[in-house]
């Protein structure tokens, strides 16, 4: 049994670590930390966890949590990891960071979409999480920069097709939808039910923060660089993303064989389902799972493939993918805590 920490726990990704790490075969959960929180049972913030743990919250300092854990998640927002992670390497911890503090690689990028980088001398050491992609790499690591959420979906959805060759980089588009709780827990007036509720709407077009991390990772599959057009909305949901992604192949190809393509690229992936032929991915179907369910279509008529990529937002997009890490890194199986069927219907 490995000792694991949470560092910020209090929010919806925090909340999905506790429940599938408090099930994990392999590991023992010794610590939360929330200011807002400290001295609270978890049961009390989280009602939905009552019997499933006995912790309480603590406002512990990183050296504290160090003297009494393996391995440390890190559920921090933005620029606050990038404080805590070094403490944790220099104590020779395991860090799944599920901020974009080491996401990308080039420090002048981070530094223009987010803040001035106060540990950039980590970002060379740290991974990127995508076991599918990088799973030898992340066997050797212990800084693990967890994707984002729509980046997951997107990545995911065109590595088969951009490895191989077969689109017209310029042409792709990515249209994301997620639910609410991709906006976190705190009470915003957008998140709002009476504000989404019966709506339909995107958002931060052409300047959505994630933007970066995703073309970074496509331009690595295609070995080229080039820019995508990437749309979020918010859908009336509690939780899920579906990513409807079209682009112009640069060479005919059956559906038959495209299918054949996905297939043989994820062979064993665990948390990949290429959906049969003529179905599309539905966000019910993955919601409380680490899946990916991916579909796909040839628009013989216009020349361009449509890719269709499901996720639940907290779980394969971030919790789960977190634990997938974990397990990786600590040589335990890589599905051990995430046997989760999907909530559906």
């Amino acid at each position: 049994m490995i000792k694991a920490a949470i560092f910020g726990a209090s929010g919806y990704t925090g909340q999905e670590l506790i429940r599938i790490l408090s099930g994990h075969p392999e590991v023992k959960l010794v610590a939360v930390t929330s200011r807002r929180f400290a001295g609270q049972q978890v049961s009390n913030v989280f009602p939905a966890l009552q019997g499933m743990t006995s912790l309480k919250y603590q406002n512990a300092t990183p050296a504290e949590i160090c003297k009494i854990c393996d391995v440390v998640f890190l559920a921090l927002p933005h620029g606050v990891s990038m404080e805590i992670a070094p403490d944790f390497i220099k104590a020779d911890k395991k860090v799944i960071d599920l901020s974009a503090d080491y996401r990308l690689k080039d420090l002048k990028v981070y530094e223009s979409w987010y803040a001035k980088h106060s540990s950039a001398k980590l970002i060379k050491k740290a991974v990127y999480g995508i076991p599918e992609l990088y799973r030898q790499q992340i066997k050797k690591s212990k800084l693990i920069a967890n994707p984002g959420c729509y980046p997951t979906s997107i990545i995911l959805g065109l590595a088969p097709a951009l490895k191989n060759n077969l689109l017209d980089v310029s042409t792709i588009i990515a249209d994301s939808a997620s639910g609410v709780s991709g906006a976190g827990r705190e009470p915003l007036t957008g998140s709002l039910f009476c504000e989404v509720d019966g709506g339909f709407k995107a958002y931060k077009v052409g300047k959505h923060r994630h933007l970066p991390e995703i073309e970074q990772e496509l331009n690595i599959l295609a070995g080229k660089k080039f820019a995508i057009s990437f749309t979020p909305h918010l859908l009336p949901v509690k939780r899920g993303i579906l990513s409807t992604i079209y682009a112009k192949l640069k060479k005919d190809i059956s559906l038959e064989d495209l299918h054949f393509l996905y297939r043989s690229f994820y062979e064993g992936e665990k948390f990949i389902r290429v959906c049969p032929e003529g179905v599309c991915p539905n966000i019910s179907s993955v919601c409380g799972s680490n899946y990916c369910d991916i579909g796909l279509a040839v628009d013989s008529r216009t020349k361009r493939v449509v890719i269709i990529a499901a996720i639940d937002n907290l779980i394969k997009g971030a919790a789960g993918q977190a634990v997938q890490n974990m397990n990786i890194i600590c040589g335990f199986e890589e599905n051990a805590g995430l046997k989760i069927a999907p909530l559906y219907p």
